[in-house]
């Protein structure tokens, strides 16, 4: 039966470690220049056949392949010893690409690798014999466990990695282009829908649509901006409001357009998200005093 479990096991880990390498990418193959392998064809073609080697291997110890354990085992030892050969050369710390893109080289690394090796390795010492039905069942459950522990840490791997790419990237500001909308830092009539604004208050006036979905689905992060008590909020729309549109000669929804208590527009552009919506209101604030000084 221990043979059957190592097998199972190890089985699992090389598949783990081939689905982590697919869904690593180009971060996963770039950890291949720990190994002195810089040239992105090359690296690509062996980081593939590595994930490939894996899936393969994995399939053959579940299958009862007499070879696999000791394929498995060799494939292990080579991983130890580029770790081993990587480490003496100053490389600790560096990504190993173990499962995908994460771990790095360290002697943690290189004893686990000679470990899951020690492992395949035994799987041939122990006799094979016909497993009961209590055993098969005992297996499978401990196979499931895995899989169910692989799984959330492959989940929180993948939600931390999403996490850090959404702090990483810079939020993308309103698309404002100057034929579109009104000038900016001219006088527009629009303010008059307005009323008298306090020096400090700025007019922000978004353009909507009946037929357009990412208005009313922005719709709760727009009124958001009409609590703040230095933004006057109006809503104009295409069929109600057609002559506001007009006058600002939107070019669709939804638009917004950011006016100074003088009457100056200061910022527009079209907006897909809250946080694009709030880029038109810091651009309005930065030019606060600057346009048409």
């Amino acid at each position: 039966m221990l043979s059957v479990v190592l097998s199972l096991a190890l089985a699992l880990v090389l598949l783990v470690s081939a689905g982590l390498k697919v869904a690593a990418g180009p971060a996963g193959r770039a950890a291949l220049a720990t190994y002195g392998i810089r040239d992105e064809t090359l690296a690509s073609v062996l980081w593939a056949a590595v994930g490939a080697l894996e899936a393969g291997l994995a399939i053959c110890l579940i299958a009862g392949a007499p070879a696999a354990p000791w394929a498995v085992a060799g494939l292990f030892s080579v991983f130890a010893a580029a770790q081993a050969s990587a480490l003496m050369r100053g490389r600790a710390g560096a990504p190993c690409g173990c499962f995908g893109a994460r771990g790095s080289i360290g002697r943690a690394s290189v004893g686990r690798a000679a470990l899951l090796a020690v492992a395949a390795g035994a799987i041939p010492l122990f006799e094979p014999r016909a497993l009961t039905t209590e055993e098969w069942l005992a297996v499978g459950l401990g196979v499931a466990l895995l899989g169910v522990a692989a799984l959330a840490v492959g989940l929180l791997a993948l939600a931390r990695e999403v996490g850090a790419l959404r702090m990483a990237l810079a939020p993308q500001g309103a698309l404002e282009i100057a034929e579109e909308g009104p000038e900016i830092g001219g006088r527009t009539a629009l303010a008059a829908r307005f009323g008298e604004l306090a020096g400090d208050q700025l007019a922000l006036a978004v353009f909507t649509s009946e037929g357009c979905h990412i208005c009313r689905a922005l719709e709760p992060a727009v009124s958001s901006f009409g609590r703040d008590p230095l933004v006057v909020l109006r809503r104009f729309d295409e069929v109600e409001d057609a002559d506001a549109w007009e006058l600002a000669d939107v070019p669709g929804s939804p638009f917004a357009v950011a006016i100074g208590p003088d009457g100056s527009v200061l910022a527009k552009g079209t907006f897909n998200s809250g946080a694009q919506l709030e880029t038109v209101l810091a651009a309005a604030e930065r030019r606060r005093g600057v346009v048409g000084a």
